[in-house]
Order: C-alpha cells, then sequence, then structure tokens
C-alpha cells in the first residue's frame, strides 16, 4: 500500500537517524556549555552496566534460550499478532502489529483513536499471521545488513518444502530493501512465504536481536520455542527443530481431547 494509506500504521519516529544533524540536545543529559564532573560513583555505574550488557550478549548468542525473545511471547503462550507486506506483491508500508482495534484504553473507544487489529485486514498482498495458525509454525527473521544468516535461509526454504502440507513456514526480512531481498529469494527458488518487515516493527515486537532467529509455535500461534544462535543453522538442524515441533504438538492435541 501505499504510503499514508489507512489500515497500514504510520509510525511517528523520535529523534533521527545517525548523522541526522538535529540540532536539538538529547533529552535528559545536561547542556553541552555545563561542566561534567566525574567520580568513583558514576564509574562503578558505567562498569555495572557494561557487565551487565556482556551477560546479556552471551545469553543472546545462546541457543535454545527461551527469555531471548523478550517478555513476548513466552513459551506456552500466544505470540503477537501482525501482519507484513508479502515481499513479492505490490503492498507497500510498514508492518501492522496492532493487537486490539483502539489506541486508547478508554470505553467505548474515540472514534479517532479506532483502528484494524493486524488479523482483521484484508489489502491484497498482505500475510496476515493469524492465517497460519491452523498448523505448527516456524518462523525466521533474517536480514542482512549486520548479519549473513542467508545459508539458514536456504535450508529453512528446503526444510519447508519437506513438511509442505504439515507445517506452515514464514520467513520474515528485516529492513532491507525490497528488490534485494525478492533477488536473494529468487536466486535462492525459494518457494516459502516471504514478508517484509521494513522498518522493524516485527522484530521489535518479538526483541530479535540475533540474525537467524527462529520461532516455533504449536496450532493456534501458541510458542514452543524460540531458536536463536549467531551462526547459521543447516536443514538437518531446523528439521530436527520442525519435527520436534510436530511431535510435541501431537502430545499436545492428544492431552487436550
Amino acid at each position: 500500500m501505499a504510503e499514508g494509506g489507512g489500515w497500514w500504521p504510520e509510525r511517528r519516529r523520535e529523534g533521527g537517524d545517525a548523522g541526522g544533524g538535529s540540532s536539538r540536545p538529547p533529552r535528559g543529559l545536561a547542556s553541552p556549555d555545563a561542566p561534567r564532573r566525574a567520580s568513583r560513583y558514576s564509574l562503578f555505574v558505567g562498569l555495572a552496566f557494561a557487565a551487565i550488557a556482556v551477560i546479556a550478549l552471551v545469553n543472546l548468542l545462546r541457543d535454545d534460550n527461551p527469555g531471548i525473545i523478550g517478555t513476548e511471547p513466552v513459551e506456552g503462550e500466544p505470540i503477537a499478532e501482525f501482519a507484513v507486506p508479502d515481499a513479492f506483491g505490490e503492498l507497500g508500508g510498514d508492518a501492522n502489529i496492532y493487537q486490539d482495534d483502539c489506541a486508547s484504553s478508554r470505553n467505548p473507544c474515540p472514534e479517532d483513536d479506532r483502528r484494524t487489529p493486524a488479523c482483521e485486514i484484508d489489502p491484497a498482498g498482505a500475510i496476515r499471521i493469524c492465517d497460519l495458525f491452523d498448523k505448527p509454525l516456524a518462523i525466521s527473521f533474517w536480514f542482512t545488513r549486520g548479519g549473513d544468516c542467508v545459508p539458514t535461509q536456504d535450508a529453512f526454504n528446503a526444510v519447508a518444502r519437506r513438511y509442505a502440507g504439515r507445517v506452515n513456514f514464514l520467513s520474515i526480512n528485516v529492513r532491507d530493501d525490497r528488490d534485494e531481498v525478492t533477488a536473494i529469494a529468487r536466486e535462492g527458488g525459494w518457494k516459502l512465504p516471504v514478508g517484509l518487515d521494513p522498518d522493524g516493527a516485527v522484530s521489535n515486537l518479538f526483541t530479535v536481536g540475533v540474525c537467524p532467529t527462529i520461532l516455533l509455535a504449536y496450532p493456534g500461534g501458541i510458542l514452543q520455542s524460540a531458536r536463536i544462535q549467531g551462526g547459521n543453522y543447516d536443514a538437518d538442524q531446523i528439521g530436527g527443530f520442525v519435527a520436534e515441533l510436530l511431535r510435541d504438538s501431537r502430545e499436545r492435541a492428544a492431552t487436550s481431547r
């Protein structure tokens, strides 16, 4: 959809890009003319913060860490809903990540705050995650800027072909140019759906920080696990994840009867 369309959420960007040239000083910081004082306390706080950041990074690079995806989703709970443009379609704009139909907590919802939730939009060229909840689901996030996980997407596509009809698959590119994404997909012979996350809204929703990141969900969109590592997965590894998802889905369905 062209920019400024009705259902695709328009995002207000705070601040600017690095090197954007804004003259407004950062909020919460002292004026550039104010003298600075160093102290042992501030040094201690800085070192403590750095240590926490290192620990977080180490955890981020560990595989099978259910907490790395962030506060939502959590294993056994519903994953957040979203809709993204199909990379091979003509729909433009950013992802829709609205979970409800109102931007306000007021009831009834004020007319100006009404919006269309992600799973209720219906323009051609949109991929709605809820349409993939009828089967076990595998979602792979990837990007080329600052990462090289295209080999994982080639393997992900191969596994998708192997499990066609039994498991739904979705590849989501984060922030890359549409033409580049489609060129990569065509060169790799991908047949699975490929969605675009132009402004990173969906990846932010799931706190995706490492490429590749793979989410696996039971039917109904309930998170089974998150697979994250600093290097590429091969088809055997991804196939193992999906086989486990299928087995767990069958067991889960049997115990719920």
